[in-house]
């Protein structure tokens, strides 16, 4: 926001934040884009087409128009697919037949460029684990935002483990993050991994922040998880040798 518009530049809702798929949400995206007089949003919620369903993230223009929409393809084991879907509807019918396909990977990981906000690499909950993904995209964004529901994990150590993970990932690529959590930990994140501010678990409410500035490319940005098993052949090659050199 500035001084002449003190209206948000950008609003951040969480995982699932809409329990209407987006197919049928045109009176309710709507009437959130006129709730936020003509801000940004961006949004969790479900969707389907064809092939299935999808766990998605949606952005919506000052119209209530979807203009980028991001479906999760890291997707939790048991928890929005079954592996080995086949099998298990041989070996045991009902489990497969109960819980069904789960959702669809969406394509992979991506930067959204949005008008007046930038570009920023959307992540659904679970895929902020994976740091060698993150890494893969080509395209460097301004910041990285993850829309999560941690509500999976009552008041017991996952939330703040998985805003521990929030903290390493910015730190590794040297850019900011926001991150909306359904039931906490929300929070602004700087490129050095400090937390700005952050709405505590089980706390409703927002956070009203300015967006922190990327940092440059960070070494592990650029090389990723190759540098670390660069080190590692390093290593054992200099233990091999040194146990030649003790055995002469």
């Amino acid at each position: 926001f500035t001084r002449q518009d003190p209206r948000p530049d950008l609003i951040v809702w969480p995982e699932t934040a809409i329990p209407v798929l987006l197919n049928d949400a045109d009176d309710v995206l709507a009437q959130i884009a006129t709730t936020a007089n003509g801000t940004t949003v961006v949004l969790g919620a479900q969707r389907y087409d064809a092939w299935g369903y999808y766990n998605s993230l949606a952005v919506l223009d000052p119209r209530g128009q979807i203009s980028h929409r991001y479906d999760k393809h890291h997707l939790v084991p048991f928890g929005e697919y079954i592996p080995f879907l086949g099998l298990f509807g041989i070996l045991g019918g009902g489990l497969a037949a109960q819980f069904g396909g789960g959702y669809q990977p969406g394509v992979g990981p991506t930067v959204l460029a949005v008008d007046g906000v930038g570009k920023f690499l959307p992540l659904i909950c679970y895929e902020l684990v994976f740091p060698h993904e993150i890494g893969s995209v080509s395209q460097r964004a301004d910041f990285m935002l993850q829309i999560t529901n941690d509500a999976w994990f009552g008041t017991f150590s996952g939330p703040y483990q998985h805003l521990a993970q929030a903290r390493m990932r910015a730190i590794e690529q040297g850019l900011p993050m926001v991150r909306a959590a359904n039931t906490g930990v929300s929070a602004v994140i700087d490129a050095k991994g400090k937390l700005l501010q952050h709405l505590p678990l089980g706390q409703a409410g927002y956070l009203d922040a300015v967006l922190p500035a990327p940092g440059p490319p960070t070494v592990y940005s650029r090389f990723g998880d190759g540098l670390v098993f660069l080190l590692l052949g390093l290593f054992a090659v200099g233990y091999i040798l040194s146990r030649r050199g003790f055995g002469d």
